[in-house]
């Protein structure tokens, strides 16, 4: 499920791209032809993430509000003034890195307005420069300000909002439940955003064990936790990925590394951009293999229905 970076970019985009513009919306599948007939020809204004969830702030005072689920996905395109990714979403298909398309000098001169839809549009947004197409969500609706409010409400602090007090009143969430803490990061209410990659890499970080009841967290561990999850999600953001290992546990790639053995240069230890995806973890879909740190075999349970990864040395209880 795209995690609370992935959201916030996204919102980013459609207030980048379509904020101020009047937008044809369609429902090019049927079955959000009423909701998508009541923004039709309005005017975007703003468009806000809190966590998982995207709302999309209309002229009329109706808001879309999307929460893609595990399968959900945003395709875009446009001419040459549409820049930004091409696709954000479906982790299965996409992957934490954003799809970009390539660039075509030509597009300005080729553009005649979106493509037919392909597969199950839920949603179609469309201006005079470029297009979102919304497929396999899990909430997809149109609401009222009042409606998006109630729905902001019921969530926890968002990380990156980080306003005064978040910090407290997380560790005041955490801290009045026995859940075991793992479960707790991935509890919306608890905190916004956090989904499994974050979860497993902020526990290992600071040393915590996952099953660790909520209320054993002490004040200080519990704004560390907050501190460091704003860090990691704000760079989330940034990169378009999550990366929560430092440089020193990037590796060059192995043709890199032998083309420079071969002529006798000395190779690198590390990468000096982006790391792979197998080096950009701690415990994340690591288990079986050593920990970075101590060398313990990572290991993987079932908590609430989702796996949890954690090195058992590094994290005692």
């Amino acid at each position: 499920m795209p995690e609370g970076h992935s959201v916030r970019r996204l919102a980013r985009q459609f207030g980048d791209v379509f904020a101020g513009r009047r937008l044809a919306v369609s429902s090019p599948q049927g079955r959000f032809s009423g909701g998508a007939a009541l923004l039709d020809g309005h005017t975007l204004l703003t468009a806000e993430a809190h966590g998982k969830h995207l709302f999309l702030h209309f002229d009329n005072s109706l808001v879309l509000h999307v929460h893609l689920g595990l399968y959900g996905a945003w395709s875009f395109g446009g001419d040459r003034t549409f820049t930004g990714a091409s696709s954000i979403g479906a982790p299965r298909r996409v992957g934490e890195q954003e799809a970009f398309a390539d660039g075509d000098d030509d597009a300005d001169a080729a553009y005649a307005g979106p493509p037919a839809p392909v597969g199950a549009v839920r949603v179609r947004l469309a201006s005079s420069h470029g297009w979102a197409d919304l497929r396999g969500a899990t909430t997809c609706e149109t609401i009222t300000a009042a409606e998006a409010e109630a729905v902001l409400a019921r969530l926890g602090p968002d990380p990156l909002r980080n306003r005064r007090g978040d910090a407290g009143r997380f560790a005041a969430n955490l801290q009045r439940r026995k859940t075991p803490v793992a479960a707790l990061l991935m509890d919306q209410k608890i905190i916004a955003g956090i989904g499994n990659v974050y979860r497993a890499e902020v526990l290992f970080r600071l040393r915590l064990h996952p099953w660790l009841p909520g209320s054993a967290v002490p004040d200080t561990a519990a704004r560390k936790l907050w501190r460091d999850v704003v860090a990691l999600m704000n760079d989330g953001v940034a990169d378009g990925r999550i990366i929560t290992t430092p440089p020193k546990y990037w590796t060059l790639d192995g043709t890199t590394a032998a083309k420079a053995a071969a002529v006798g240069l000395p190779v690198p230890a590390r990468s000096s951009s982006f790391p792979s995806r197998e080096d950009a973890h701690f415990v994340y879909k690591r288990h079986g293999l050593p920990c970075r740190v101590c060398r313990t075999v990572v290991l993987m349970a079932d908590l609430a229905g989702r796996n949890l990864y954690w090195c058992p040395q590094c994290q005692q209880e």
